[in-house]
């Protein structure tokens, strides 16, 4: 029957191409029709194309993200890997280099960039503190003025300007009202000077107004009475 003729010349034609391969006759059975069964065949050769068409697929995926991991890390790619996929070893190399340079710049660009940030906002936050501390200096010296005439000894007033200090003690204020401490212009603004005995140096004799500083931040001078050598 023509069908079989068909057949037949396809088999010759894959057994002759079998002999030019190792010299020796290849019998391979490409019919679509089982003679035996006469049912049609299913060739799994197309599907197992397919599927070591995608496990390459996959291992060449796996190879790229390999070495783009290794670039990362600062790893050159290895020249054999390089040349398996077809590129030169030594622009391999160069281009790993290259990624590596711009990779580290770009990690100390972004390091400056959050040690930037992070001092921005240290400043804003100590400013803003200090801020609120300079506006509440009037009500401290009201009840400094107040503890002095004797209104706070006692009683709910005493308890709140007490809490209200302590509570500004937190945020770092400190208070500068010391008498017997060497002048220091730093701190102390002199309103008076006066002559005093047994002492070498200029001394603070006394407070006229309280002075403040947070942290290493002078807020307002202490106004105060200097006693300077005979």
């Amino acid at each position: 029957m023509p069908h079989h003729g068909n057949e037949e010349e396809h088999n010759s034609s894959a057994n002759h191409d079998a002999k030019q391969g190792n010299g020796e006759p290849v019998i391979r059975d490409n019919r679509k029709v089982d003679p035996v069964t006469g049912q049609a065949r299913h060739p799994e050769g197309g599907h197992a194309s397919s599927a070591g068409h995608q496990q390459g697929a996959a291992d060449s995926d796996g190879d790229a993200l390999a070495q783009a991991e290794e670039i990362l890390n600062g790893v050159d790619v290895p020249a054999e890997e390089s040349v398996a996929q077809g590129a030169p070893a030594a622009a391999g190399s160069a281009e790993a280099a290259e990624l590596r340079n711009d990779l580290l710049r770009l990690q100390a660009e972004y390091v400056n960039y959050r040690k930037r940030v992070e001092r921005d906002r240290a400043v804003a936050g100590e400013m803003a503190v200090i801020g609120v501390l300079n506006s509440l200096l009037p009500v401290l010296d009201d009840v400094d003025a107040a503890r002095q005439h004797g209104d706070l000894t006692d009683g709910p007033f005493a308890a709140i300007a007490t809490k209200l200090e302590n509570a500004l003690k937190t945020y770092g204020l400190v208070r500068i009202n010391e008498t017997g401490v060497e002048f220091d212009p730093t701190i102390h603004e002199a309103l008076i000077q006066q002559p005093g005995e047994d002492i070498e140096v200029d001394t603070v004799s006394q407070v006229l107004r309280s002075g403040y500083k947070s942290g290493d931040r002078v807020l307002r001078a202490a106004q105060v009475i200097v006693a300077v050598p005979a």
